[in-house]
């Protein structure tokens, strides 16, 4: 059992682990609405639209978790502005903003002589690099997930099953559909200089989507995703220490094959569990 436990016997992977399963827990609170709203494509642009913020944040010498939460709420701000433009569709809002902002940050990269960024790192994280203080912000972060999950439920609910109904029992849809926003943009603050933003969506949206065919209800969905991050990352960094692999993408990875198990799984309790037709009697 050496191979099991000696990898977590070592510091930095111990905390990568504890990193892990409080990423797995933000993404599992907000990736159950990404995946229940068909908003994917908003959590990759979210999470490339960081790098402006990053970027300026690096070449000043400032905080990179500062940089990034400043352009997440910009993100933010201008997804839910320009989701209120009649004449133009969210996806084509969406992906402006998208190229906008990560072709700003390209430019702010290419001002830097020293490439004072660390590109692969941004892209790709560094779980095995997680600090003490790393784990007390993600904490912190869990724990305003959890209210926002919490104190928002019933209008999220509404908005992402009947719109027209929350708006008729008062539930403000446009102002939940900005928190929820706000929800996404922290989670992918919280988790992209663990995972990278190109690997984040791994984990915000993988675990949500496998748990759908087994869970019941929003709040199930989300235990599960949760339970199935955590799965990931404690499997992701196991693999990643015997066969010398990123740990971010194989985390990563193992959250999306996760996925595809799930799936087969579910198509094939379904065939099994449904009843043999029956043949038909003759009539005389």
């Amino acid at each position: 059992m050496d191979w099991l436990t000696a990898p977590f016997e070592v510091t930095f992977v111990q905390r990568a682990l504890w990193g892990g399963m409080l990423v797995s827990a933000i993404c599992a609170l907000a990736g159950t609405w990404v995946v229940l709203r068909g908003m994917a494509f908003l959590g990759d642009a979210m999470s490339h639209g960081l790098l402006p913020g990053v970027a300026l944040a690096a070449l000043l010498g400032g905080n990179l978790l500062v940089g990034a939460v400043v352009s997440a709420a910009v993100m933010t701000a201008g997804v839910t502005a320009l989701g209120r433009t009649p004449r133009l569709s969210q996806d084509t809002g969406i992906g402006l903003l998208f190229v906008g902002l990560l072709s700003l940050g390209v430019i702010i990269v290419s001002r830097s002589q020293s490439f004072a960024v660390d590109l692969t790192g941004f892209l790709f994280g560094d779980v095995l690099a997680v600090r003490q203080q790393d784990l007390y912000a993600l904490g912190a972060a869990l724990c305003a997930a959890l209210a926002v999950s919490v104190l928002g439920h019933r209008a999220f609910l509404a908005l992402t099953f009947d719109p027209r109904k929350a708006q008729t029992l008062g539930l403000r849809p446009r102002l939940a559909h900005a928190v929820q926003l706000g929800l996404l943009g922290l989670a992918i603050v919280a988790s992209f200089h663990i995972v990278g933003t190109l690997l984040v969506l791994g984990l915000l949206i993988a675990p949500p989507a496998a748990a759908l065919p087994w869970a019941r209800g929003v709040r199930g969905v989300m235990a599960l995703a949760a339970l199935l991050g955590v799965t990931a990352t404690f499997g992701g960094l196991l693999l990643s220490w015997h066969l010398g692999t990123a740990a971010g993408a194989t985390v990563s990875a193992l959250a999306v094959s996760l996925f595809f198990v799930s799936h087969a799984l579910s198509a094939l309790w379904h065939r099994c569990a449904r009843p043999a037709p029956v043949p038909a009697t003759e009539v005389p």
